[in-house]
């Protein structure tokens, strides 16, 4: 299965007054980090409009529980993975580590979406190519 790891230091402005992460700003670093796990996994946002017609991959459902804060200066490690896809959804799962401990788990529901044919101004959920798939799922 292919797991996608990458650091990220804490910054002044994602802390609150009491100078740990302000809640939101994980769910930001999620975004960036599924479309970054994309990237390495060789479909960047821009080839999977451009080849497969998709207007984006939208979140529909998104959850997390938070263990250990992080504040201004912090490393932590950010661990993506596709835990499994269906025709056109797939589930997301984030694990965020502070000096090896378990600090956040995160979960994403994303589905693929294009023009719908008949009316170019709505929205169609799309088939997950099944080279992705495959990719996602050997690692």
């Amino acid at each position: 299965m292919f797991v996608h790891r990458r650091g990220v230091q804490i910054q002044w402005g994602d802390c609150d007054p009491a100078n740990i992460v302000y809640y939101p700003r994980y769910f930001a670093m999620f975004d960036d980090s599924t479309s970054i796990m994309f990237e390495a996994a060789g479909y960047s946002k821009q080839d999977l409009v451009h080849k497969y017609g998709l207007v984006g991959i939208p979140m529909v459902d998104t959850r997390a529980k938070f263990y250990i804060p992080s504040t201004h200066g912090d490393w932590i490690t950010i661990e993506s993975r596709i835990e499994s896809f269906k025709r056109s959804s797939f589930e997301v799962t984030h694990k965020v580590l502070k000096d090896e401990a378990l600090a956040i788990e995160a979960w994403e529901t994303r589905v693929l979406v294009g023009r719908h044919p008949d009316d170019p101004d709505k929205l169609k959920s799309a088939p997950m190519p099944p080279e992705i798939v495959e990719k996602f799922m050997r690692g």
